[in-house]
């Protein structure tokens, strides 16, 4: 049995595909998926599966929750080593009094190689920062993540992949979930 971290993108948010956790809990269930958790009412779900290949857990999950609720909703599938490797491999956070609360990681679909970060021309979003490991791009947002302009669309657009972002403390909170299932 392997759990997975499934990230959906783009629910629960400003009124726009509403899914409560408890029908979205209930409905994996009903396709195999067990020990179902969710975290917080913006898409963080933990599933129990044989299904080894992140990918094919995250189509199914992608089309029962279109096929349920009717929302078309990208999902990136993740593991703990992807979680840990947050901790291990964000520049940011081996800045001196580096503020968590303007940290985020963008979890794409896709391995990235180190040219794609000249393809996001992060510079043109300067005092924003990025950097980016495989599949994560970290961001460091100067003023926050509201106010910019390098957003997962501008990301998504720019590298052609699927992606979504999670701020520092979801990510903390995660990997402890994961840790203690």
């Amino acid at each position: 049995m392997t759990t997975h971290l499934a990230l959906l993108r783009g629910i629960n948010v400003s009124g726009h595909n509403m899914i409560k956790m408890e029908a979205l809990k209930t409905t994996l269930e009903a396709i195999g998926f067990q020990n179902v958790q969710t975290y917080i009412q913006s898409g963080n779900v933990f599933v129990d599966t044989e299904e080894e290949n992140p990918a094919a857990v995250g189509f199914k999950i992608k089309q029962e929750i279109f096929k349920v609720f009717g929302y078309e909703v990208p999902v990136v599938v993740i593991g703990i080593a992807d979680l840990k490797a947050c901790f291990t491999n964000n520049p940011f956070l081996k800045e001196t009094a580096v503020d968590s609360k303007k940290l985020y990681v963008a979890f794409v679909s896709t391995t990235l190689s180190s040219e794609s970060i000249n393809g996001l021309k992060i510079s043109q979003f300067k005092p924003d920062e990025a950097s980016i490991d495989t599949s994560r791009i970290y961001i460091k947002y100067a003023v926050g993540a509201g106010k910019t302009r390098f957003d997962q669309k501008y990301i998504e657009k720019k590298l052609n992949v699927t992606a979504t972002i999670r701020n520092w403390n979801t990510v903390t909170q995660l990997l402890k979930i994961y840790e203690n299932q």
